[in-house]
């Protein structure tokens, strides 16, 4: 275990603060952490049970690179894969404790006030970029308006991007108001940021990010809640259910839409029927490139150089799912492996009572399934720095799997047995 002056847990921390705003700066002080969280380890990876899969998804990754058409795009695209996943073995040491794993989120939480701030100068005083510091090692891109124009995008270069990384910060920022053994003026500092977070999301216009905010709810709240908790989102939600569901009377669904804000009637309603067939289009033409080359796949990036050229004469620079995006690049025993490995860390986790902990932990297990759920419509992990927060999470999970601490009682009365809740 590292002490909290050591230099890998220090620079595990900083890395975490400064990864919203520098993927370089961030990156330096991640990859210090890696290297002490390496050293001194009592198991190697081959002998981890967690990185077996990912050593075997390495090699096959390899394998494909060889054989891919585009030998410079396939090697490139590795850089997207394995080295997080030494990373994913490396940050486990910090966060094998539920006090790590709570001070690792506050630090994301802390790093997350520039993007809003960003956020919102840029959509409401008009701030543009971009401004660089430390001779680029930071650099915001502030585009005029949002990117797209309208749309909240901050310090990120994309709104989507920008939805995706509040809305998984949004969990941590639930749990720090539900801590009740902080002081109130912390609590009261919490509820703000969880406020202005779900204004952010809102304004970057995200369908992943906006539905992703009632997603995280019930389980950051846990178990307990729930007799309550569903009743009335599906009461919050009866207006969207009756706007997009068929069959309804479109008398009913006039009056759904109009009690839909103007943003989100937008986005979910009156451009859907096309992202929709986009999207179906996209997955079809994915998979029927798997099933030509199912093994070793393509090579990164050959969805973006195919799809234009075979299916819609239109650019897209991903298949907008995953488990395609592996199979596509990787093959689909790839795909298998990470993929699998991923939902098994949750289901595990679910399993083992990560939900009858404290908010922290119920709240770290919320974060990765929203951000597991995003990559089913989109690929958020194309961002350097969205990639890193998924590998830091998986490896909290792989972290509370593999720690043996008892569990302390949950003073903050949200579990279900709070008696064997952690803090």
């Amino acid at each position: 275990m590292f002490s909290i002056k050591s230099p890998g847990w220090l620079a595990f921390q900083f890395g975490l603060f400064l990864l919203p705003s520098s993927a370089l700066l961030a990156g330096v002080c991640l990859f210090v952490s890696c290297v002490a969280g390496s050293r001194n380890r009592a198991e190697v990876p081959l002998n981890d049970p967690w990185m077996r899969p990912l050593l075997l998804a390495a090699v096959l990754m390899l394998i494909g690179a060889i054989l891919a058409d585009d030998a410079g795009l396939a090697w490139a695209g590795l850089a997207n894969w394995i080295p997080f996943f030494w990373g994913f073995w490396a940050f486990r040491p910090f966060l094998l404790t539920a006090s790590r794993r709570q001070r690792a989120a506050r630090c994301l939480l802390a790093g997350t006030v520039p993007v809003l701030i960003t956020g919102f100068g840029q959509m409401q005083l008009g701030w543009t970029g971009p401004w660089q510091l430390f001779g680029g090692g930071i650099i915001w891109f502030l585009a005029p308006g949002g990117q797209p124009e309208g749309r909240l995008s901050g310090l990120f270069d994309y709104a989507n991007i920008a939805g995706a990384w509040l809305a998984v910060v949004w969990s941590f920022a639930l749990a720090a108001v539900l801590a009740r053994r902080d002081p109130l003026w912390c609590r009261a500092l919490a509820f703000l940021l969880a406020a202005a977070i779900v204004a952010a999301v809102v304004l970057t216009r995200s369908r992943n990010a906006m539905a992703a905010l009632p997603l995280a709810v019930p389980w950051v709240l846990g178990p307990a809640q729930w007799w309550w908790l569903f009743p009335l989102f599906l009461l919050l939600s009866a207006p969207l259910l009756l706007a997009v569901l068929p069959g309804v009377p479109a008398a009913i669904q006039q009056w759904a839409e109009a009690l839909l804000p103007a943003s989100l009637r937008q986005r979910l309603l009156e451009g859907q029927s096309n992202d929709s067939l986009t999207r179906l289009a996209q997955w079809r033409f994915g998979l029927q490139l798997i099933s030509q080359r199912p093994w070793f796949g393509w090579g990164a990036a050959a969805f973006s150089v195919l799809y234009p050229i075979h299916a819609q004469r239109r650019w897209h620079g991903h298949s907008h799912n995953l488990p395609i995006e592996l199979g596509v690049s990787h093959g689909w025993p790839v795909a298998v492996l990470v993929v699998g490995l991923v939902l098994v860390l949750l289901v595990i986790a679910l399993r083992r009572g990560m939900l009858k902990r404290g908010p922290m932990d119920r709240a770290w297990w919320a974060a990765s399934f929203v951000l597991v759920g995003m990559h089913a419509t989109d690929l958020p992990f194309f961002d350097s720095r969205l990639n890193l927060l998924g590998w830091i999470l998986l490896a909290g999970l792989s972290g509370f799997l593999q720690s043996h601490d008892a569990p302390e009682p949950d003073h903050d009365g949200s579990a279900v047995f709070p008696q064997t809740a952690d803090l």
